[in-house]
């Protein structure tokens, strides 16, 4: 992408957005920021200013230019695709791009994309662990860690693993990851794309540019993934808890079995996995074909995974005290998740469930509850449409607290001895927080 001398807007002023306007700024761009807060308080973040200063512009609040004189456009992935200022841009042929096409633009190293609504985290992670225990140069980041803008000019490595969110999808055009993993599609983000066709729509986008000798690692029991696979052109290697594919891995009485063209490769076992539940068996098998799909050994891949050993904010262990104990899934921000997390854990739990609903419906994990969960601690914007839904199914074992803090003290008061006292919110965290992480880091303080 040729960008000397032209004008480029930058929406947003998150992480994303400046890293891009930093990029932009080191490569003769002129950069206009657009974010809606005011101008007053753009400029008491030290970053914003010092992109002022170097010769930055800045269009604060929700101000509206009378004519577009900009030349590209990035969006921030946490800004919907439909606010004024970009239906201008769109309106005058500006194209429009995100942070993650950006970053793919501008290097020349293979890209392995993860997506799908629960575990890109965790399975992103592993890929990276698992090619850097193989002697494999790899750099991860996208929806984790700092974002690829930042990182990719200086990188000559030999793959980048990249985490992307439906956000960053949607702004992508001509990305075309050389592996695309998909690992399953729940509701979830229904405020910003409006239906689950909405949000499939923007997941699919990480297969629309690939070739047919790229690969596509997809989730066989997912009916939304199946039938999003007619229209994939890549070669298709499948994982599945229930079904034998002739390209792909299968789970059958703790053996994966890798297959290839219907002939079995190679086998191991999951007992040796470290981190729990079923859901993270799933993540490891698509971790084991993103790197078998570019020629790794079997054997290597699978000791890697062996010795991976989860990362924050997901199903992490915090503490054990007086026989209780502390599991942060800060990460947990749908129902989907929650399932996931509940179902991973046998003993008796007091569940942390709260933050701010992202348009989901909570009857079906509150049915879960009543059948599995001891007691539930309910806090935060979403605690009213949370408790409906528990006395909806009849579930009378929670207590509303009056913040995360009071959430926190709650928990650790009702739970007894061979317990497990979990966050695992089912919402997102900005209600207050600004992101997962930073509940998560609270959690582990309070308990701590």
């Amino acid at each position: 992408m040729e960008l000397g001398g032209k004008t480029v807007l930058v929406v947003g002023g998150g992480k994303s957005g400046m890293a891009a306007c930093h990029y932009l700024l080191s490569n003769g761009c002129q950069v206009i920021l657009a974010d809606n807060k005011s101008q007053e308080v753009l400029l008491k973040d030290k970053e914003i200013a010092a992109f002022v200063k170097q010769g930055g512009q800045l269009i604060s609040g929700n101000v509206i230019p009378e004519k577009v004189t900009w030349e590209l456009t990035i969006v921030s992935p946490g800004v919907p695709l439909h606010i004024p200022i970009l239906n201008m841009t769109r309106a005058a042929g500006v194209k429009i791009i995100g942070e993650i096409e950006l970053a793919y633009s501008i290097t020349d190293t293979p890209f392995i994309g993860v997506t799908g609504t629960n575990g890109k985290t965790t399975t992103t992670s592993m890929i990276g662990h698992i090619l850097k225990e193989c002697g494999v140069s790899v750099l991860v980041g996208g929806n984790i860690g700092k974002p690829l803008v930042d990182s990719v000019t200086d990188f000559h490595g030999d793959y980048i693993v990249a985490e992307l969110s439906s956000f960053q999808l949607e702004s992508c055009v001509t990305f075309s990851p050389r592996v695309a993993v998909y690992l399953n599609l729940t509701p979830d983000h229904l405020d910003r794309h409006g239906d689950m066709d909405g949000y499939a729509a923007a997941k699919e986008k990480i297969f629309a540019q690939q070739k047919k000798d790229d690969f596509a690692v997809l989730n066989l029991d997912d009916e939304y993934i199946k039938r999003a696979a007619e229209h994939i052109c890549a070669r298709k290697f499948w994982f599945s808890l229930h079904l034998k594919p002739e390209n792909g891995i299968y789970f059958d009485e703790g053996v994966l079995h890798y297959m290839v063209d219907g002939q079995e490769k190679f086998s191991f076992r999951t007992e040796k996995i470290f981190i729990k539940g079923m859901h993270n068996v799933q993540n490891a098998m698509a971790a084991f074909l993103a790197a078998a799909v570019i020629g790794l050994d079997p054997q290597q891949i699978a000791q890697a995974i062996y010795s991976f050993k989860g990362v924050a904010h997901r199903l992490e262990f915090v503490t054990e005290r007086d026989g209780v104990l502390f599991i942060n899934d800060s990460k947990g921000t749908n129902p989907a998740s929650t399932v996931q997390a509940i179902y991973a854990y046998d003993q008796p739990m007091v569940l942390l469930l709260g933050g701010r609903n992202k348009g989901s419906d909570f009857s079906e994990l509150m049915e879960l509850i009543k059948k599995r969960v001891k007691q539930c601690i309910i806090y935060g914007e979403a605690a009213g449409e949370i408790k409906r839904a528990a006395d909806e199914v009849g579930y009378t074992s929670y207590i509303m607290a009056n913040d995360f803090a009071d959430a926190v003290a709650l928990a650790k008061n009702n739970a007894s001895s061979g317990d497990v006292v979990m966050l695992s919110p089912a919402c997102a965290s900005w209600d207050s927080f600004d992101n997962f992480e930073q509940r998560g880091d609270k959690f582990k303080e309070l308990v701590k």
